[in-house]
Formats: structure tokens, sequence, C-alpha cells
């Protein structure tokens, strides 16, 4: 039995944990700068929260609120801009996986004076500034992995960056946050969580310590996607979604992610589906070419997720995913599967796919 497991992340989950635990603050400096997107931090209290944390621990802080949804290149280097001449300490990451990623990217920024192409290729020398995490969906796990997704026009899709120094030093979990998300957006980030925790325990590099958060997440998933009410989401169920998401991030930080992201980030950049869904279109299929070479893994996700085959899997995403309308033409789809082929994520497959295998999912998934 050999493994490496590596999480360097200081967490708190629970209500008004920010405030409760507001003294890990004080220790990262003095100035701080928060990222985030122009709307839902505000509107779901987390923004304010912390802004009263950091004014109780006597922390000045500026907001970069210009966050979009899956963040540019040109945006993070806007927020390291604010963060150099605010000479801030540490960076404070608020919303899903969006405004933490940038957070990070900023983080690094702040400190580096490198092109987009060093930034890519990760070539930086100073160490990032410290990255508080306040998540505010339950999908991303960028609270607890060493990743940023970014992005990158000149490479027509979207890109990680790595680096131990990219953990988040705290991560502050409250489900109240996400109170009031649409049920779309929960939808979405809880299947973005599930197919995290799916590609890391179907992944070459799965470990038994990995196995056993991702079985856990997936147990959660399976029976919180199968029961939930749209119209009624507790606060408990929301904090199981929290945990469980995070339970998937510490799995890809190990793993990271296989061919399920691969093709979805094309979906994402090149069609403009969420995340989540984007991954959700094709996981029945990708899990069908995945039982090719790790049959047994994946009976076991079918069980855990309370499914009696893969074909009742596929129904609950469909059930609780907004429906896709999206038929992609020849020449996207060679286009899409040329892309992915070129990605690391079908590396980490017990079965590197081929170019083959890869159309096959779109097609099974009903997108040709």
């Amino acid at each position: 039995m050999q493994f490496t497991f590596r999480m360097t992340t200081r967490l708190f989950l629970g209500e008004h944990c920010v405030d409760k635990h507001s003294s890990e603050l004080a220790a990262l400096g003095k100035r701080a700068l928060l990222v985030t997107g122009g709307r839902s931090s505000k509107q779901n209290g987390s923004l304010a929260d912390m802004m009263a944390a950091l004014t109780k621990e006597g922390i000045s802080y500026e907001i970069f609120d210009q966050v979009e949804q899956n963040p540019s290149l040109n945006t993070v280097y806007q927020g390291s801009k604010q963060a150099r001449e605010m000479k801030a300490d540490f960076i404070i990451g608020i919303g899903g996986g969006s405004p933490l990623d940038a957070a990070k990217a900023v983080a690094i920024l702040a400190v580096n004076d490198i092109s987009q192409q060093e930034l890519m290729a990760k070539n930086w020398s100073k160490d990032p500034l410290p990255v508080v995490a306040v998540p505010t969906t339950a999908g991303a796990g960028s609270e607890v992995t060493p990743y940023a997704i970014l992005t990158v026009d000149w490479a027509e899709t979207k890109l990680s960056i790595a680096g131990e120094n990219l953990f988040p030093v705290v991560s502050y979990l409250d489900g109240r946050y996400m109170m009031d998300l649409p049920w779309d957006v929960t939808a979405n980030t809880a299947v973005d969580a599930l197919s995290h925790s799916i590609e890391g325990y179907i992944s070459k590099r799965a470990s038994v310590m990995t196995d056993l958060l991702a079985l856990e997440s997936i147990g959660i998933l399976g029976r919180i996607l199968r029961t939930i009410d749209p119209q009624n989401i507790t606060l408990r169920e929301r904090e199981e979604l929290l945990y469980a998401s995070m339970l998937a991030g510490m799995v890809v930080a190990q793993t990271a992610t296989g061919v399920v992201h691969g093709l979805g980030y094309q979906l994402t950049y090149f069609k403009g589906l969420p995340h989540g869904l984007a991954n959700g279109v094709i996981l029945k299929s990708a899990l069908k070419f995945m039982a090719q070479a790790a049959p047994d893994r994946v009976q076991k996700v079918v069980e855990k997720m309370g499914c009696c085959d893969l074909q009742e899997l596929g129904e609950l995403c469909k059930r609780v995913l907004p429906p896709v309308q999206l038929k992609l033409t020849a020449e996207e789809q060679a286009k899409y599967v040329s892309k992915t082929m070129q990605s690391k994520n079908v590396d980490n497959c017990f079965k590197r796919p081929s170019e083959e295998d890869l159309r096959r999912i779109l097609v099974e998934s009903e997108l040709i």
C-alpha cells in the first residue's frame, strides 16, 4: 500500500463560521483584497459577513467584484493590478468556483510580473499570496484544491494551473450562503462535484485514501439528488451538499480529473454550457466507456448512487439537470475530440480514450 496525500487547508464548516473563526484572518496580514462576482455574494450575505470579520480583526480591505463565470485571463490580471496597488497581504475568494479560482490566479500575479503564457506554463518564481476561500456553491471544491481553472482564449479552452501554495490556507463553509441558490445552479454544481468524485475514483491516480473520500461523496450526492425537493431545500441538505463537494475537491486535489472534464470543457468554452451541466450531459456515456477498463469501479459508483444500472444513473442526471437542446456539427465534434485528446485529463483514465471513443461518448450523449 503506497500513496501520497496532501491537503494543507484549515477548514471550518458550520453556521456563522466566518465570524466564529475570524481570528484566523489576523495571522495573514493587515490588508486583504476580496475577489468575488458582481451580485451573488452581496445577496447571500457572504460578503457582508467577511467584511464584518475583517473589520473586527482590524484588517483593511478592498473589493474586486468583476469575476465572471469561467474567469478570463484579462479578469485576473485586472484583479492582480488592484492587489499590487493596495499592497495586499492576502487574497479572499468569495463565491462559486469562478471567484475562488480567480482569487488563486490573482494571488500569483500580485507578486509575479509575468505574461499570460508564463502564468499558464506555471513559470512563476515568487510564492503566491495566501488565499482564503468562502464557497457559496457546492460543486467546484476549489476551497480544498491547488488548482485554478481559467478560460484561455488563445488556447480556445479552459486550462488549469496548479501549485502547492495554491491550496487556500483557510476555508469557511457555511450552508446559509446557499439557501437562496436557484435550483438549476444547485443541480449543476452538485453534478460537478459528483463528476469530481467519480473521475477521481475511476482514475489511475486513485488511492485507498481518495477512494474513501470519493465513495463517501458519491453516496451523499446520490442520496440527495434522488430525494431532494427543489422547492424546499433545507439548511441540512445545503450543508451536506457543501460537505460532499468539499470531499470531492479533496479527491481531485490528489487525482485530478478525467475524460468527463476533458470533453466537458469543450462544451463550456464553445457552447456556453455551465460547467456542471456540461459534465452531466456526458457522464453516463463516459461511465460506459470507463467500464471497459474498470467495470468493478463503475458498478460501485452505480451502487453508491443508489441506482440499479447506468441507465437509471443517466435518467437521474436528466431529471435533475436543466434540459439541453444541442446538436454538434461534424466539424464541431471533430474539433472537440481533437482538443480533448490534447488535454492531460485523458491520461488519468485507466484506458486512454481514442478519438473514436470520445466521438462515441458524444453520440451516446445525444449530442451528435
